[in-house]
């Protein structure tokens, strides 16, 4: 296992980073037990591994309570990001101020999140969502109280645009407050739309590039394309999406995927490696240094997944897979625009089962009058 510079900080983390979304039991299949958990975090450890994923919503807290548990006698070893601005716990999201990128959501995120982790500080936290309401200069200065006070080091955004972060990181430059270090993206092989805004944006501005779903909710792994039997898909996330009766939403987009896989499987075979290492080996070889953040249900997938650290890919097998994915450099809804915006608005065929604008705003959505900007998916009319 290597280590990379996390952006414009001093910071040292691992090349492959630990999503802990799968810590618990909470979301049913999508999730793992404690004994499995603590035994991924194990292996991830003995791999080299220091940088772990979670945040206040994944498995309702629960994950946040596991890796708490987990890093107890070890806690400086580890880099710990966390998130705040969804609906968290067992809420409906009734209360209005219980989401978003606020100050008083912030606060009150920061102290359930330090509580369940059982730790004074927090290496790197990340606002989940971009909101469309909250302006640049509340999150910058509220950050930048946290930050601080301590009880945060380093400050990310997952899922918001490039040129928002742009903007903020000029605000903190020209006031001397916190700048965003990291931001983390939809990224993987049937996923690149966000590469013409995102890949200049990070280069120039020395922004890291953490890649969330890495292998597109599990089709990046190539399973999807090999399976001989269709019942054997059942019990898959995407499954389905990959059947054409059920008519789901993202079905059109995961069949231009399980064409770029089919390819992508034929190179894999070529390199003689699992798909799912040569789609992890391809983010980190990426122009700007690419941390993908991966999630596994038990510690043999970790195991080999760790060992996509252990090889390079050839230029000319880079160029191959480059040349595979093309497609997926546009957006898999064109009405909308590239990434982050089909994913603010609704979601993304890697997590098929989680509507963004519910994890939100819970049932809060239509009843605030958000002047700032109204959504333009389904928006309703004043009166």
């Amino acid at each position: 296992m290597k280590y990379r510079l996390l952006g414009r900080s001093g910071l040292r983390v691992s090349e492959l980073a630990l999503g802990c979304s799968t810590f618990g039991s909470n979301w049913g299949p999508i999730g793992s037990d404690r004994a499995e958990s603590r035994r991924v975090l194990d292996t991830f450890r003995a791999g080299g591994g220091n940088f772990l994923d979670t945040s206040n919503k994944y498995q309702e807290g629960q994950s946040e309570e596991f890796v708490g548990e987990f890093i107890q006698g070890n806690r400086d070893y580890w880099v710990i990001g966390t998130k705040f601005s969804l609906v968290d716990g067992m809420t409906d999201g009734a209360d209005p101020n219980s989401f978003g990128n606020h100050r008083k959501n912030l606060l009150r995120s920061i102290e359930g999140s330090l509580r369940r982790l059982r730790t004074d500080y927090i290496d790197l936290l990340w606002l989940h969502m971009w909101d469309y309401t909250t302006p640049i200069e509340e999150i910058i200065c509220s950050l930048t109280d946290v930050v601080r006070s301590g009880k945060v080091r380093y400050i990310g955004a997952s899922n918001f645009p490039a040129w928002w972060l742009v903007k903020a990181n000029a605000f903190a430059q020209h006031h001397a407050l916190s700048p965003f270090i990291a931001t983390q993206v939809e990224y993987a092989l049937t996923e690149r739309s966000l590469e013409p805004e995102f890949l200049p944006m990070c280069h120039e501005e020395d922004i890291a590039l953490c890649a969330w779903s890495p292998l597109g909710g599990g089709i990046c792994t190539g399973k999807y394309n090999r399976t001989g039997n269709p019942n054997a898909a059942a019990s898959y996330r995407l499954a389905e999406h990959v059947d054409p009766a059920r008519k789901a939403f993202w079905h059109a987009a995961t069949v231009r995927n399980l064409a770029i896989m089919e390819k992508v499987n034929a190179i894999a075979d070529a390199i003689g490696r699992p798909t799912v290492q040569v789609a992890l080996r391809w983010l980190t070889q990426q122009v700007v240094p690419t941390v993908p953040i991966f999630a596994v249900h038990n510690a043999e997938q970790c195991a080999e997944i760790l060992s996509a650290t252990e090889f390079h890919l050839t230029a000319k097998q880079w160029q191959q897979i480059e040349a595979a994915t093309r497609p997926a450099v546009a957006s898999i809804w064109p009405e909308v625009g590239p990434y982050p915006y089909p994913m603010l608005e609704y979601g993304s065929p890697a997590l098929p089962g989680f509507y963004s604008r519910g994890l939100l705003y819970g049932k809060s959505e239509y009843v605030i009058e958000n002047h700032r900007r109204p959504f333009h998916m389904n928006h309703r009319p004043v009166g």
